[in-house]
């Protein structure tokens, strides 16, 4: 098996495990978690949309994420290896930086949520610049807006957003924006739990490391996973 085909047979198990239903542990979690929304104190609330609100404006306009131009690496193997090595670099940026935080409790834990945002989309806008794919292109800021919601999302939500980026070439061309506030409600919905243990003075700091390494490497998976459908499509 050459790697293509490899790539191939793993893109197809990785649709299958999208498209599944959540976990009965998931779907527990999302009733405790409708329980305790409304013990998070509002300002969390406040900071948690307007930080997602600035975010995507951010990512559409691209001043903010922009990457240094890199020397792309020729093979897809090699694109892979690269794009593995910057994952575990934000992947232990995100714990280290999880983990002072969470053990500030709530005011430091608030604090956490625009960081980590911040550190999610550096990381997609390096990716994609590895893959080849010109981020100063507003179709491909707004394709990573469509990684970040497939990462973070219900699960309705994630097998609509997988089959438009399946179909990107076409979906792009009839979009102009995003709809923030669903974007922001999906994501808040995904993580709200774990972000709320780590607002915990004491148990936060290991919460808060654990969390954040574990959603930076599912956002990896998921923009690599995103990217070879893309890239595999092309060769075909």
């Amino acid at each position: 098996m050459n790697y293509e085909e490899k790539i191939r047979d793993d893109l197809f198990h990785w649709r299958r495990r999208l498209t599944a239903k959540s976990s009965f542990i998931n779907r527990f979690s999302k009733k405790v978690q409708t329980k305790v929304n409304d013990k998070i104190p509002q300002k969390f609330h406040n900071i948690l949309t307007e930080s997602i609100k600035k975010m995507v404006e951010a990512t559409l306009v691209g001043s903010e994420y922009t990457t240094k131009a890199k020397e792309i690496p020729p093979t897809l193997e090699e694109k892979d290896i690269l794009v593995r090595q910057v994952l575990n670099t934000y992947k232990r940026t995100a714990a280290v930086e999880g983990a002072g935080t969470g053990a500030g409790g709530i005011f430091l834990g608030m604090a956490d949520f625009p960081l980590l945002l911040s550190i999610k989309m550096k990381f997609l806008f390096e990716v994609a610049s590895i893959y080849g794919f010109d981020t100063k292109k507003y179709e491909e800021r707004l394709f990573i807006l469509y990684i970040f919601q497939l990462a973070f999302s219900s699960d309705q939500h994630r097998i609509d957003t997988l089959k438009e980026i399946e179909q990107w070439d076409i979906v792009k061309e009839e979009l102009v924006e995003i709809d923030w506030r669903v974007f922001q409600q999906e994501y808040r919905d995904y993580i709200d739990l774990i972000k709320m243990l780590q607002l915990v003075p004491g148990f936060g700091a290991i919460v808060g490391a654990y969390a954040n390494y574990n959603l930076l490497d599912h956002l990896g998976e998921t923009a690599i996973n995103c990217y070879h459908l893309r890239l595999i499509k092309m060769t075909s």
